[in-house]
């Protein structure tokens, strides 16, 4: 299967899971736009898989709509909660994402060391077009970001925002996910606040280097001895 046709089959199957996101959610394609800064048509568009979002569009979009960012790598749709009080810029914040998502897309280029124009041959897309995403004039369609990020050897997740309030968001959404799924025990450990000195020294035990571990358990056998 050719890259175009990998990339077009990914854009469905994208609008399919936006679109159940949205129904999940209860929320109107106008809604939705709104929130991510597109024009209405443009986001019945990405749900019926003739265009495609970009990254910081879709981190936008599962915080507008409460759901974790691995739904759209998936068929599971989880979200029913309520949506994030804070309000945000959400226009001013895409733009920004916009931008980074170029810069990092070029760096990751430079790293490679791979030109333009072996990138344009490798994925199908212009040159023209990955030179326009990486000063960020245009957003990239998540589907071509993804075959971008391949073709470069990376992982899609080192695009992710982790510093920005969503980001921020996404990551504690990750931290809960995390915590559900550990073992009832461990789960039951951690909720008592007497066993929170333990998680104390297990954090510090964790930042210490493999010979100052080694050091520590040494004077722990001098002891017992």
């Amino acid at each position: 299967m050719d890259k175009k046709t990998q990339i077009t089959i990914r854009s469905k199957k994208l609008g399919v899971l936006i679109r159940d996101a949205r129904l999940a959610a209860r929320r109107k394609i106008k809604e939705c736009a709104d929130a991510i800064g597109v024009k209405s048509g443009v986001f019945h568009a990405y749900e019926e898989g003739r265009k495609s979002p970009s990254l910081p569009e879709l981190e936008t979009l599962v915080y507008y709509l409460d759901l974790p960012i691995d739904h759209f790598w998936s068929r599971e749709i989880r979200s029913n909660s309520p949506l994030p009080i804070e309000t945000l810029d959400l226009p001013k914040l895409l733009a920004v994402r916009q931008r980074k998502i170029g810069a990092l897309l070029r760096q990751e280029r430079t790293n490679a060391s791979i030109s333009i124009r072996n990138l344009a041959q490798e994925t199908g897309i212009s040159a023209a077009r990955i030179k326009a995403y990486e000063l960020g004039e245009r957003p990239i369609p998540l589907p071509e970001l993804e075959a971008l990020v391949s073709a470069l050897g990376g992982r899609i997740e080192t695009f992710f925002d982790r510093s920005g309030p969503i980001g921020q968001w996404m990551m504690n959404e990750e931290a809960i996910q995390n915590f559900l799924d550990l073992p009832e025990e461990l789960r039951q450990f951690v909720s008592m606040p007497v066993n929170r000195p333990y998680l104390e020294l297990a954090v510090k035990l964790s930042a210490m280097s493999r010979d100052k571990l080694r050091s520590v358990a040494e004077d722990l056998l001098d002891i017992t001895l």
